[in-house]
């Protein structure tokens, strides 16, 4: 994180950092894997994005992060949840339609 003063990047922003790219990572392994276990490795990526969300927080309220990086960070991470509950909702409307055909 570039904007992280050094005494935290190593430390909390290396944190976030990895957290970013797990999120990456499981996102392309629930787009790629089989149709039954879609849900699961959702399910896994909302799991992480919420972890990312609260490490943010945590790094705005010890005032690592400025309110305007907080607040862009912020809205993107929400734009990312909607986009995966939407992901999710669809998978598990489909998944009811299979069970009652």
């Amino acid at each position: 994180m570039p904007h992280t003063p050094k005494s935290s990047r190593y430390t909390l922003g290396s944190r976030i950092e990895n957290k970013f790219l797990d999120l990456l990572e499981t996102s392309y392994i629930a787009y790629y894997i089989e149709k039954e276990r879609k849900l699961e490795k959702i399910s896994d990526c909302i799991l992480i994005l919420d972890t990312l969300k609260f490490l943010i927080s945590i790094t705005w309220e010890g005032k690592i992060i400025s309110n305007r990086h907080f607040e862009e960070i912020s809205n993107k991470l929400k734009e990312i949840g909607k986009m995966f509950g939407g992901w999710r909702k669809s998978l598990e409307i489909e998944s009811i339609k299979n069970r009652n055909v």
